[in-house]
């Protein structure tokens, strides 16, 4: 007779680079392997619903391509050779690498590198311990968050809204620069309730007809860069119209009478001529907007990945205020609540261990670094050593070009702790095996809601497959790096952290599994004042004294009321064409490449073009074209498509580069320059060429 499997429901938390961080029911079958993963009911933000990608997770950690043991390079970079070697030989190499480098070069030749490949505190953050302790070069983060989050803590003094949830008690949800339908499932859950329960109208506002425009009542299609405009010409119309909330200015707001003498000559025509909005659709969109008392303005990141994105973000941010629809349940804006988790994480980054001194480099401009630009150096020593967790900058970072070139040096050397052989890790000296989420303890937050939660492990990791702190630990033993974080366990540090916080101890959370913390109605709504020391939101921006981050980039041009920033890189003669890179539906960043799943729905690389344009150029649909700027050239699929205005290309998500014909990936034709106030990465400002190639069929993969 066949036994059966034992199937347990185990909880989780996606830790993927996402803001809905996901609550998950898990079935753990046999306690050894992943079956079925689903959205949590228990959880009300994720109500149940989670994205396809993970809900075949099974097909990702249990997948035959994963990395299984230490190996260690034997050909010339980038050949794909490796050998086998154990994890003592692995460490100890990494070690005496790492200490000749300090030695010939200094401490700040060594620099670790990191991202957003794993949410979770320990496993994402404890890499900047040992930076810390070792004085090595110290790692800014500009690559996502930095340019959306300014942009909105500038209007309401810090990074917190409306209840998400109460997308579901509105009557005009505007879905602003975000494709949620692709990034962040959840939304639409909360969006899609109150279409059905209170006849509440979605309402879209990007640069495509994308997954979520289509499923929403007002398409509102922009150029790329040109938020600002259109929210200038909203805004006009609302003052011209009576729409403003004049009594809730006076009292929550800086200077109301300056920002409407501003307008009056931002009016729907000046803001159709740049954004390419008809100026019937701008007045209809603000008289909706004025008349729906209950507006959420779910404001995203995407519109931000411009070189002018945090002033887009703010002036997004004005209309509610404007509208005075923060009164309101179901009223009001929301972004992400980075400002309610106050997590603690001296322990797990060794904040004690920090020397200020130490240089500090832009993770944005990886490919400058590695070739030596003495400016993004800081006048410092080359780096020649690295260690690299949670990211994939080979195929991920801008300047693809500089960057490949970089990690082509024979003098650099490379560690990689990673799940697959991404084109990072093929380039590296050392790879070693990484754990995937439900094979070690984290701490995780939603972005995108307000709820905190442990993420126990599940089951054990496959093959030689070690966790990220555990690799810390090894490291820090043979680099007498003295620390107590590297002596404690994951759930130890979890532990201290949640106590160093004020949330209590790690029982306590795994006990609540999922905890909410959202403020109540009137502080999430600011009804007793917003988060400026004078209370009020600010229509006027302090770009030169931002609340966070380092200032970068030509923030004393930026403007200090709502407009349209012209620092955007335009179309030329020589270069018609602005192209945005957008997220996709089954990849995320360079995540779930790997699964076939995905692969199979997503294709081969493809430019989405206005057929007038592809017509202009003698393009058919499924031809191979190129683009190309100044930074490069890549090579991919045309298709033909109608969502978007003349002049626009959309290229969505990131694949490898070794997909795209010619081998060259998309993200050769982005910057690196830093975006004001606080740096960050422009992936969807960029002007380029186009002309049809001479080869028709993409290459096998």
């Amino acid at each position: 007779m066949n036994q059966q499997a034992k199937i347990d429901i185990r909880h989780s938390t996606c830790p993927h680079d996402c803001p809905s961080a996901c609550a998950l029911d898990v079935e753990v079958i046999d306690g050894s392997t992943i079956g079925r993963v689903r959205g949590s009911k228990q959880q009300t933000y994720t109500a149940g619903v989670v994205c396809a990608k993970v809900a075949r997770y099974a097909e990702r950690i249990h997948h035959p391509d994963r990395l299984m043991h230490p190996m260690r390079r034997t050909g010339a970079k980038g050949s794909g050779q490796f050998a086998r070697i154990s994890w003592d030989e692995a460490l100890d190499e990494i070690a005496d690498r790492f200490n000749a480098a300090e030695r010939e070069f200094g401490a700040e030749s060594v620099w670790p590198y990191y991202y957003a490949g794993t949410m979770g505190l320990v496993m994402r953050d404890g890499i900047n311990r040992l930076a810390h302790v070792k004085k090595y070069s110290r790692f800014y983060s500009t690559i996502c968050a930095n340019v959306a989050r300014v942009g909105f803590a500038i209007g309401t003094g810090k990074i917190a809204g409306v209840d998400p949830r109460e997308m579901g008690v509105s009557d005009l949800v505007v879905i602003w620069g975000t494709n949620p339908v692709n990034t962040q499932v959840n939304v639409m859950t909360h969006a899609m309730r109150a279409r059905k329960e209170r006849g509440a109208r979605i309402a879209a506002v990007d640069i495509y007809n994308n997954d979520t425009m289509k499923q929403a009542d007002i398409k509102i299609v922009l150029r790329p860069g040109t938020d600002g405009a259109f929210a200038c010409g909203v805004m006009h119309v609302l003052f011209r119209e009576g729409f403003a909330d004049r009594a809730y200015m006076e009292r929550y707001t800086d200077c109301p009478a300056e920002l409407e003498a501003h307008l009056a000559t931002r009016t729907p025509e000046w803001a159709s001529s740049i954004c390419g909005v008809p100026v019937a659709e701008i007045e209809a969109f603000a008289r909706l907007v004025g008349q729906t008392k209950r507006s959420f303005f779910r404001l995203g990141y995407g519109f931000t990945r411009s070189r002018n994105g945090a002033a887009q973000m703010h002036a997004a941010l004005c209309i509610p205020a404007v509208t005075g629809a923060w009164q309101y349940e179901g009223g009001g804006a929301f972004f992400n609540n980075f400002a309610l988790w106050k997590f603690n994480e001296s322990i797990i980054e060794g904040h004690d261990a920090i020397d200020h001194s130490t240089r500090v480099l832009d993770q944005s401009k990886i490919g400058r670094i590695l070739t030596g630009d003495a400016e993004a150096l800081h006048g410092g020593p080359p780096v020649k050593a690295m260690l690299i967790q949670n990211t994939n900058p080979v195929t991920v970072a801008p300047e693809q070009a500089l960057v490949r070139r970089g990690f082509a040096r024979e003098d650099l050397f490379m560690a990689v702790h990673e799940q697959f052989m991404t084109e990072t890790a093929q380039m590296a000296d050392i790879v070693l095996p990484a754990t995937m989420f439900m094979e070690h303890d984290d701490l995780y937050y939603g972005g995108g809601h307000q709820h905190i939660s442990v993420g126990a492990k599940l089951i054990e990791p496959p093959g030689e497959c070690r966790s990220n702190h555990w690799v810390l630990q090894g490291l820090g033993r043979r680099l007498n790096a003295v620390h107590p974080g590297f002596e404690m366990t994951p759930r130890e540090l979890i532990d201290a952290t949640l106590k160093k916080s004020g949330h209590g101890d790690i029982a306590t959370l795994e006990a609540d599994l999922w905890r909410d913390l959202q403020p109540d109605f009137r502080t999430a709504h600011y009804l007793d004042g917003f988060g400026h020391a004078d209370k009020k939101f600010h229509f006027k921006a302090d770009w030169a004294h931002p609340p966070f981050g380092r200032l970068m980039g030509e923030f004393e041009k930026m403007p200090a009321l709502p407009d349209h920033w012209t620092i955007i890189e335009e179309a030329d003669e020589a270069h018609p064409f602005r192209l945005a890179t957008s997220p996709s539906r089954s990849f995320l960043n360079t995540s779930f490449n790997e699964t076939p799943s995905s692969q199979a729905r997503e294709g081969a690389p493809s430019v989405m073009i206005h057929p007038a344009d592809a017509a202009s150029l003698g393009i058919a649909d499924g031809d191979a074209v190129t683009l190309g700027n100044d930074r490069g050239e890549t090579t991919l699929t045309a298709k033909l498509f109608e969502g978007l205005r003349r002049g626009v290309l959309i290229a969505e998500s990131i694949q490898p580069n070794k997909a795209h014909i010619g081998g060259r990936g998309i993200n050769t034709l982005t910057g690196a320059e830093a975006v004001a106030p606080i740096g960050g990465a422009a992936f969807h400002d960029n002007k380029v060429w186009m002309k049809k190639a001479a080869v028709s069929a993409n290459p096998a993969v």
